[in-house]
């Protein structure tokens, strides 16, 4: 009964937690780019596109190669960032959208789940959210709702309509033009830093790109020399670059945690760093991320992790950095990535686990990985030209090249390999396309991992998928 008053309070923000501060508690930003693929960066091999800022802060911090997201697309990866939970757990496993049918427009995140930004709020921490929040558009729901003193962007995805960008719960500007969105997102990221910077604050700036429809400002649109995906990236890195220069200008810097990473693999345009699939597949082109660390005077600079991490690590992460604590009446996935980050530790996992929409579908530990349920890969069906007319176009005047967007003949990941089948092992330190399924002579791994799997899987519920829609033209 105690745990349950004590959420009830901390749901209405007027808990004051412990918290074991230092004499000066640390601020925290989490950057989360919107379907950014494991190579889309410079850092991670990508010979085009340029991202000096993000280059940097790797070359700061603690760039991550085995980082991964729970589920291969939107609202789940961000509700398990939001509660530290995996997605089966915290009850989103699949996306809002106000266009995909009522079911799909009447999704949010359970009341009953507490989020980063409440637990924070509740230590004192000023808490602002800026760009894509996706875990609920209805009234009751919003990110000022749930723990954020201050919101501005698109509450959902940027090709879903309506596409309007709400300040708090109010809309302020419909249709969208979405070629200056991640200049405004920065200007407002920038601002609540500036308004926020005498006391802690959690910022979350969930930027817009490169989720389609990939839109640059005029200052980047034909400048990167690798396409509009390239603008829109550069763009993004820039996004980036203003924030750490902020932090230095206020003399923030060493007292600022600062986590970069995606919500899942790239969509067409992107790359997949040589993984085999995109986003939406239950290949490893869906789940492997990007992921930046950042927090000088606490985390040696330079370093190179192949240690397994997963996004509801930020969650713990962040409580152990801010000492804010969370009702213990509930399941926390997510462990701390700080011994991993000093060097003093290998990884907290021996075991993560990908989602297909409400059921997990495979099990990987740091070599090998055993796919439960067959990999599913997203198929759509071209037109009599052969290229595939996205059912979301754009929502009024919202890009700057609307005939620009990539189309089927840009796959971001390998598309070769066996045809996707229950129990296929794969090889990841040797195979990391998932080429060669090796299920046959390694049967005591399948068995070992099963077990771990059968394990997790007792406390998955069993859930009716939302029927949506069907997309209209």
């Amino acid at each position: 009964m105690k745990n349950f008053l004590i959420a009830l309070a901390l749901l209405a923000g007027s808990v004051p937690f412990q918290c074991a501060f230092a004499a000066s508690p640390p601020n925290v930003i989490i950057i989360l780019a919107d379907d950014l693929g494991f190579g889309d960066l410079g850092c991670y091999g990508h010979p085009q596109i340029k991202t000096p800022h993000l280059d940097h802060m790797a070359a700061e911090g603690v760039r991550f190669t085995q980082f991964n997201c729970p589920a291969p697309f939107c609202a789940p990866t961000r509700a398990a960032l939001m509660t530290g939970r995996y997605p089966f757990r915290c009850g989103m496993t699949q996306n809002p959208a106000p266009d995909g049918g009522a079911a799909a427009d009447a999704l949010h995140l359970p009341e009953k789940e507490i989020t980063l930004a409440q637990v924070l709020k509740s230590a004192g921490y000023a808490t602002g959210m800026v760009g894509k929040w996706h875990l609920g558009h209805k009234p009751g729901f919003l990110p000022t709702e749930r723990g954020f003193d201050e919101y501005y962007g698109i509450p959902y995805s940027n090709d879903m309509r309506p596409v309007q960008v709400l300040e708090n719960t109010q809309v302020i500007e419909y249709p969208v033009v979405q070629a200056t969105l991640t200049r405004r997102y920065t200007e407002r990221a920038l601002g609540f830093i500036e308004r926020s910077k005498d006391r802690p604050f959690f910022l979350y700036l969930a930027e817009a790109m490169p989720h389609k429809p990939l839109a640059a400002s005029e200052a980047f649109y034909k400048k990167s020399g690798a396409g509009l995906y390239g603008d829109a990236v550069a763009e993004l890195d820039w996004s980036v670059g203003q924030v750490l220069a902020k932090l230095k200008e206020l003399g923030l810097d060493e007292n600022t945690l600062v986590l970069f990473s995606s919500d899942n693999g790239a969509w067409f345009g992107g790359s997949s760093g040589g993984l085999r699939g995109m986003k939406s597949a239950q290949w490893e082109g869906g789940y492997r991320v990007p992921m930046i660390a950042r927090w000088p005077g606490h985390v040696p600079a330079g370093r190179v992790s192949d240690q397994l991490g997963i996004t509801m690590d930020f969650f713990a992460t962040v409580l152990e950095v801010t000492g804010a604590k969370l009702p213990d009446d509930r399941v926390l996935d997510g462990r701390s990535l700080m011994p991993l980050l000093k060097g003093e530790a290998k990884s907290p996992h021996e075991f993560i686990f990908g989602h297909l929409n409400s059921k997990l579908a495979n099990i990987r530990d740091a070599r090998w990985k055993l796919h439960v349920l067959p990999a599913t890969q997203i198929k759509l069906k071209p037109g009599e030209d052969g290229k595939w007319l996205d059912p979301r176009a754009p929502d009024g005047v919202t890009i700057l090249a609307p005939y620009e967007q990539y189309n089927l003949d840009a796959f971001p990941g390998l598309n070769t390999g066996g045809a996707a089948a229950k129990m296929q092992l794969f090889d990841l330190q040797n195979d990391p396309g998932e080429q060669n399924d090796v299920a046959a002579q390694h049967p005591e791994e399948v068995k070992r991992l099963m077990s771990a799997y059968e394990a997790m899987n007792k406390e998955v519920p069993v859930i009716d998928e939302v029927k949506r829609a069907p997309y209209k033209k």
